[in-house]
């Protein structure tokens, strides 16, 4: 098992980033720091705000991570196709709409004419 705490430590430390600046940057105390590199099990999200912080993506150095950004991945094109099939039925309704008030109008037209 990968001891996830010692991945970070190793590039926070390597980053050059102090530990009281990255500490200050999550809202949470240098001892909370030490705690996540002594746990083998760091939850993916500090995980994920960690590397944003220090500039440095985890992909290649813990697993469940690539698993992790597959799953998202997926999720966020099924949520987009859903927002695009929504917008669509929004538009086709929309469109219907227009058409029968241009048919009133032209209607209208008709019987004004006469």
């Amino acid at each position: 098992m990968q001891h996830k705490g010692e991945i970070i430590e190793k590039a926070v430390r390597s980053s050059g980033y102090s530990i009281t600046k990255l500490a200050d940057s999550l809202g949470r105390s240098r001892r909370w720091i030490y705690q996540i590199f002594e746990s083998p099990n760091v939850p993916i999200d500090y995980i994920l705000d960690i590397g944003k912080i220090i500039h440095h993506d985890f992909s290649n150095e813990v697993r469940e991570l690539k698993v992790y950004r597959i799953k998202m991945s997926n999720e966020s094109f099924q949520e987009s196709a859903q927002i695009v099939d929504s917008d669509r039925k929004e538009a086709e309704y929309w469109k219907n709409k227009y058409l029968t008030v241009l048919e009133n109008y032209n209607e209208l037209l008709l019987k004004q004419n006469d």
